[in-house]
């Protein structure tokens, strides 16, 4: 059978989940249990809740006498190491475009990616049935973006398909879509080269992915560059970081029919499979043929810009709900973590209780604390930070972002402030529709924490902003921090509606009635710089006098409820993010107010 390796790849919510669910369906492997569900290759529950794709998937499907292996990949720029050495897997890859918003950073990013990997690209611009839509504007925005990043002519020379994911229409004019996606699955078969197929030779699989079975344990996921695998076959684990060499074996071997895992007896060159039964193994590893050891070079994976610690909890709450609550825990959980995900970092620190975990950004650590959270452990966070780096000439430089927002004419001027002041550089402006405008900035890493809500609140809902790594850059000196303070809890104790009545009027309050909180926990942020300690445990002194209206109802402004990233931009560098499988708590580094005073009074007298 002749087989076709392609990814799809695209700007975040430009529709791939959605165009490998059409894909599947139309070739008819879903089965009845699957065909009404959305989605469905977003398998993970925090995918589903955020309407993301955080971990890449592997499906395949038949078409005519072709077996196309597609793997979905995700769009957030944080998860581009998911990118990078999934398309090592493959010969092709679909570009998805949305046909109103056109080329957006993470476009840019994945496309580079896979130009500089020598991929075959095809061109899918969907959402064709927006109001707004504008297709042929959208292939010569994309057809620019291809010169500027240094395309050949073969590349630059690329299919167009029209689509409509959600409809399940395709068709090569925007005009004439057909009720089918055959105009895709044409395109890959013609434009994609088949994979070189050297079954003669000995066997070399590259591992660009590790998942984990209950039953036949962990299961690495690559394509067999050349030979033939079987079942029970002896090999070499070899290259990679440790660029070791290891005897293992073959014990079951599989390939994807549609969604599931299908066990084969052997699989030839050009072919995507799973390998179980090497448990040592690693990503960017190659199994080799024990009398032809060549271990295969892996793809460079960007190194991470945001950096956070993680530590055991130790506040006076802590293991009342988390399962694993040790340092021992913690440790072994990290660095199980960087074993799959090679784009996160995880370093001691000299203690046992904490350790420091590089990432991509905010997103990509904050969806590990999610998993972690999920998973039973209780843990603190500190605030994440940027990672700084020296230069040739010996210069402080930091990562700076490419910064992409849409938002209405009329909030232009607040968002340009906001980010003027946090050293961001303009350097695009476009119209995009009657009343929207694309603003597009370079903006260091650090500029950009807390911003996300702040745009929310000065464009009333209205901006829509993503942003992709773009180089690092000399120090751009430095930032405004949070202007406000936060309100911190006095005593150990359920907070009272007379307590928060009371301290209400000094901010906004993240906490409710009846809530317990410990001294030292931040409860509300302070309308002013500086912190204030409150009592938000205070009751009412009970006597036998009465007044008229004194026993009325105390009026309390609902409490802000904070989600991880939030609390995660909130925080400052004297405090702390406590995380629980069912709460997540912001408090201060130092409980005790005078052990804080303490620490201030020591801080500025080593400064002077």
């Amino acid at each position: 059978m002749d087989i076709r390796n392609v990814a799809i790849i695209a700007h975040v919510d430009h529709g791939k989940t959605t165009l490998v669910d059409q894909l599947l369906r139309d070739a008819g492997v879903l089965r009845r249990s699957e065909q009404g569900v959305e989605r469905i290759m977003d398998s993970n529950d925090l995918e589903r809740e955020r309407g993301i794709t955080i971990l890449s998937k592997n499906t395949s499907v038949t078409y005519g006498n072709t077996r196309i292996n597609i793997v979905d990949t995700p769009g957030h720029a944080d998860f581009g190491g998911e990118v990078e050495r999934i398309l090592q897997m493959v010969d092709g890859v679909l570009l998805l475009v949305d046909a109103f918003e056109g080329c957006m950073p993470q476009t840019r990013f994945v496309l580079r990616k896979a130009l500089e990997l020598n991929k075959v690209p095809v061109v899918v611009v969907n959402k064709i049935d927006r109001p707004e839509a504008r297709p042929t504007e959208v292939v010569d925005e994309t057809l620019e973006l291809f010169m500027e990043l240094g395309a050949t002519n073969e590349q630059i020379d690329f299919p167009v398909v029209y689509a409509s994911a959600r409809d399940g229409k395709s068709g090569m004019d925007p005009a004439a879509l057909k009720n089918d996606m055959r105009a895709v699955f044409d395109t890959i078969i013609s434009a994609i080269p088949a994979p070189a197929t050297d079954v003669d030779a000995p066997l070399q699989i590259l591992f660009s992915a590790i998942d984990y079975d209950e039953y036949v344990g962990k299961i690495g996921i690559g394509r067999i560059e050349r030979g033939i695998a079987r079942k029970a076959m002896p090999v070499t684990i070899c290259g990679g970081e440790s660029n070791r060499e290891t005897p293992a074996k073959i014990t079951r071997l599989y390939r994807y029919e549609g969604l599931q895992r299908v066990e084969v007896e052997e699989a030839q060159a050009g072919d995507i499979v799973c390998v179980a039964g090497i448990e040592s193994l690693n990503v960017g590893e190659t199994a080799c043929d024990p009398a032809c050891v060549e271990p295969l070079p892996f793809v460079h994976i960007d190194e991470p810009t945001v950096a956070m610690l993680f530590m055991i909890n130790d506040s006076p709450f802590a293991g009342r709900e988390g399962k694993y609550v040790t340092g021992r825990n913690l440790r072994d959980r990290l660095f199980n973590e960087v074993k799959t995900n090679v784009a996160m970092r995880v370093e001691e620190t000299g203690s046992t209780d904490s350790f420091r975990v590089s990432g991509r950004g905010e997103l990509h650590l904050s969806i590990l604390i999610e998993q972690m959270r999920r998973q039973g452990y209780e843990f603190a966070v500190s605030r994440p930070k940027v990672i700084l780096r020296k230069n040739e000439q010996g210069e402080t430089t930091e990562p700076i972002e490419e910064l992409t927002i849409d938002v209405p004419q009329e909030y232009v001027g607040p968002v340009m402030e906001k980010l003027g002041s946090r050293r961001a550089e303009l350097v695009d402006m476009s119209n995009q529709g009657e009343s929207s405008m694309r603003l597009k900035f370079l903006v260091p890493a650090r500029g950009l924490m807390g911003y996300r809500s702040e745009l929310l609140t000065d464009t009333r809902g209205n901006g829509v902003m993503s942003h992709v790594f773009h180089d690092y850059e000399p120090y751009k000196g430095p930032i405004e921090e949070r202007k406000t303070g936060s309100l911190v809890a006095h005593e150990t104790g359920d907070t009272s509606s007379y307590g928060l009545f009371n301290t209400q009027d000094r901010g906004r309050m993240f906490v409710g009635p009846g809530v317990p909180v410990y001294e030292g926990q931040i409860v509300g942020e302070s309308a002013r710089a500086g912190d204030i300690v409150v009592n938000v445990c205070k009751k009412k002194h009970v006597t036998n006098m009465r007044a008229a209206g004194s026993d009325e109802a105390l009026r309390l402004t609902p409490a802000v409820e904070l989600t991880l990233e939030q609390c995660l931009e909130f925080i400052t560098d004297d405090e702390l993010v406590e995380i629980t499988p069912k709460s997540i708590r912001m408090r201060k580094r130092l409980l005790n107010k005078d052990a804080r005073i303490k620490a201030l009074n020591a801080s500025r007298s080593s400064g002077i």
